[in-house]
């Protein structure tokens, strides 16, 4: 009998197809529920240390931390605070909507509706949450030092913290399943925790927030967008990307 098709340089056919694509899933649904429990715990001890008060003078000095010791002023050349609020709306209610309406967009034109839905689902209730989660607290933003830029609202966690980490690493996530390179899909999880990282930095250049409002906001952001893992997987038998037919040499 003739011997099936082997896969070499023409593409991936058949069950050759579904053994690429669990080499290149996200994380098993159980490590990923695994580090967001650990995300969520390491919130509630943030949290918890928040209410207590204990860490007040910690907070203030790490406001301080980014400031003149004369004016209180950002630390750095003078064009310092405008890039750090160009970096702030990179985790802006409008930039990251949009970014997020044109990844949604993107993934339902190539036919990955599952992969749609799991990034809008994963998005719009993140944002649900953490605006839940600022009126439960109610915590006043900081007095210690001047606001670089115009705000509202309560400070923790930092609204901007969460929403960054959950639409930056959630999309880095799903991108990452349609990538055969392990390098590419490392580079850009990495690309997705590093932009949202920087943007809870952000908040605490600006006086803004205190230290403790960007960490637990972006640790209790990764944690949402970790779920876009888990659940990514619970299919796993199902290809994330369209069939693709190739013509014999």
């Amino acid at each position: 009998m003739p011997n099936a098709p082997q896969n070499h340089q023409t593409g991936l056919v058949g069950s050759d197809q579904e053994v690429a694509f669990r080499r290149r899933k996200p994380p098993t649904r159980h490590i990923a529920l695994i580090c967001t429990t650990l995300c969520w715990v390491v919130f509630a001890v943030l949290a918890g240390l928040m209410l207590s008060g204990r860490y007040a003078d910690l907070d203030n000095l790490g406001l301080l931390l980014f400031r003149s010791p004369t004016v209180l002023e950002l630390r750095g050349p003078a064009w310092a605070a405008d890039r750090t609020r160009d970096i702030t709306a990179l985790g802006g209610v409008m930039l990251r909507h949009l970014l997020a309406a044109s990844a949604v967009a993107m993934l339902l034109l190539w036919g990955l509706r599952r992969q749609a839905a799991i990034l809008f689902v994963t998005i719009s209730s993140g944002w649900m949450v953490s605006t839940l989660l600022k009126r439960g607290f109610a915590r006043p933003r900081p007095s210690t030092v001047s606001h670089l830029m115009g705000v509202e609202g309560y400070s923790f966690p930092s609204g901007h913290s969460f929403n960054a980490a959950v639409v930056y690493i959630s999309l880095a996530v799903v991108l990452a399943t349609l990538s055969q390179q392990a390098r590419t899909r490392r580079a850009l999880v990495a690309t997705g925790v590093a932009i949202s990282a920087l943007v809870a930095l952000s908040r605490v250049m600006l006086g803004v927030h205190y230290p403790s409002d960007a960490l637990a906001g972006w640790i209790a952001g990764a944690g949402w967008a970790l779920l876009a893992s888990a659940w990514l997987t619970m299919h796993s038998n199902q290809s994330i990307i369209p069939s693709v037919s190739h013509s014999s040499s």
